[in-house]
């Protein structure tokens, strides 16, 4: 019974690697294209960075007129609407300054003169309207540090989906003619990626807030959202 199942066996040996080679297909010829796809929208909120920064002998007295100073500016913004979870403060910094005198050896002698305490405070402003007119009462009220605007919007997602369709119309297009120009016909779709590009803030400096006088003229425009996609197609 041995020698019968032997020949058998070796048979099966050479028969299953020769089994397995038929199943390793070529893989099908594909092309790669990218596309992009814009879509624009107004913004319906603006993020204001505000700092007020306060200067006294101690740090216990320029902490004190820093506290006083963006209290004010704090209850002018609830004041002007401005809920509570649009307020944040953003950071606090309290440091010494210094004067420094050359002595005649060449080293220099540092003299504490002041400390200074900065406090910045993000707003977020949802009604774009009344953008300037917040920045104005900031400023009068003692923001004299720093400062920025940027203008976004609270939910893109229907913007986002609008310049998707886009990206992939626009890397279709281009897929089709690719395709036409070499002779060959458009398979299904095997893989697609997105990256979104999100729109830029664009900032206002500290002396744009100074210069201001009543509210300032504050231009909100439109914000442009790009995405780009990479779709793999196969060739038939």
């Amino acid at each position: 019974m041995t020698r019968h199942l032997l020949p058998l066996a070796l048979a099966a040996a050479i028969a299953f690697p020769a089994m397995a080679g038929a199943t390793d297909l070529p893989t099908p010829p594909r092309i790669i294209v990218s596309g992009e796809g814009e879509a624009t929208v107004a913004p319906d909120l603006a993020v204001l960075t505000l700092s007020v920064m306060r200067e006294a002998k101690t740090a216990r007295a320029a902490l004190d007129a820093n506290n006083d100073a963006m209290a004010a500016v704090i209850a002018a913004m609830k004041a002007a609407g401005i809920k509570d979870r649009d307020l944040q403060t953003a950071g606090i910094q309290i440091n010494p300054r210094y004067n420094y005198t050359n002595k005649p050896d060449g080293s220099q002698e540092a003299e504490l003169v002041a400390y200074q305490v900065t406090n910045t405070l993000s707003v977020r402003v949802r009604d774009v309207d009344k953008t300037g007119e917040i920045i104005d009462k900031a400023v009068s009220l003692g923001v004299n540090q720093g400062g920025g605007i940027a203008f976004t919007n609270d939910n893109p997602s229907a913007t986002v989906s609008e310049a998707r369709k886009k990206a992939v119309a626009d890397a279709m297009a281009k897929a089709k003619t690719l395709a036409e120009a070499a002779g060959v016909s458009l398979g299904r779709v095997l893989e697609i990626t997105d990256q979104n590009i999100r729109p830029m803030p664009m900032p206002i400096n500290a002396k744009a807030f100074d210069a201001a006088a009543g509210a300032a003229p504050v231009q909100a425009g439109e914000n442009s959202y790009n995405v780009q996609v990479t779709v793999t197609f196969e060739l038939k």
